[in-house]
């Protein structure tokens, strides 16, 4: 049984999603802290170009998206669930759009000028306007370029509105009573605003939304350690990836396993990897690469939020 392994970096939202994640499911995890900008070379040997944070690795299988390495981690442990039984759409479709709707305007507050320079007060200009460029060339290509501020500042106070407004009426302690995906996708949204004094108010004054966000940050990050990336290539080289799922699913756009492709999200950082494709289900798709570095790894991807091409 391989460990699980988070690539990742302390400020990143989507981190900060899963280690919440892990926390709630009380697991155990090595922690390998990669660049907050590119290049990012060891994390690259690993999933072939794709670049967002986090990535999970379980020996030499390679999961991209939080969407998906949710969907891991119920299958490393499937109690406490992060997809109550009887609300799993409910669950999923409301982590889908809180991580695109709710996220992009939470970058657009977080990055305007007033908040960025609090944010980043104490680093050289020379890292913020890395970091700046960085992000530009990320949100650029995809379907969702970075958000003007002045619509983000326009639309927040219906989100809170509605939030508070769900949080008032609910029986239990969380979004849809009990704790789910749906609470960590929102709550990583809203903690990346508690990040710059700017943006803090716009949380904080909200109490109810204030007190559920502290419940759901209770779960904590779970048990970790830490593991240099050099090592985590390592270990990737040194295993066999995992028995590929059985699962009876026509592909609608007629790729065929085995055939050359090139999967990349649709949304922002666009990079593709291509590899062979060995596995498209439902939820998942699943490339076989080989790197001179780690080896011969699988490389899974969501189907939702992400495309493939023919290469």
């Amino acid at each position: 049984m391989h460990e699980l392994i988070l690539h990742h970096y302390p400020a990143s939202p989507f981190a900060e999603k899963a280690r919440l994640m892990l926390g709630f499911k009380q697991l155990s995890w090595r922690s390998v802290i990669i660049p907050r900008v590119m290049p990012k070379p060891d994390l690259l040997a690993l999933t072939g170009g794709y670049r967002k944070t986090p990535v999970l690795q379980v020996g030499a299988d390679i999961y991209c998206d939080t969407a998906l390495i949710a969907r891991r981690l119920e299958a490393e442990k499937r109690v406490p669930s992060l997809f109550p039984e009887g609300s799993e759409f409910t669950v999923a479709a409301f982590a889908q759009w809180a991580d695109a709707e709710v996220f992009r305007r939470a970058v657009a507050l977080v990055f305007q000028p007033e908040s960025l320079a609090a944010r980043m007060a104490g680093l050289p200009p020379q890292a913020v306007e890395s970091l700046v460029a960085d992000r530009s060339k990320l949100f650029s290509g995809g379907t969702h370029g970075m958000l003007p501020v002045e619509v983000a500042r326009h639309d927040w106070p219906v989100l809170m509105a509605r939030l508070e407004l769900q949080l008032s009426r609910e029986e239990g302690d969380f979004l849809f009573g009990e704790p789910s995906v749906a609470d960590f996708a929102l709550a990583h949204c809203l903690w990346f605003l508690r990040s710059s004094p700017v943006t803090a108010p716009l949380v904080d004054g909200h109490p109810l939304v204030a007190a559920w966000l502290q419940r759901v940050l209770g779960f904590g990050h779970g048990a970790h350690s830490e593991l240099s990336a050099a090592e985590a290539i390592e270990i990737a080289r040194a295993a066999t990836p995992a028995p590929l799922p059985e699962e009876d699913f026509a592909e609608p756009n007629g790729f065929q396993l085995g055939q050359r492709v090139s999967i990349a999200a649709t949304d922002y950082g666009v990079d593709p990897v291509e590899g062979e494709l060995l596995f498209a289900g439902r939820e998942e798709l699943i490339l076989r690469r080989e790197d001179e570095r780690a080896g011969l790894v699988h490389v899974h991807f969501p189907r939702l939020g992400f495309s493939i091409r023919a290469v």
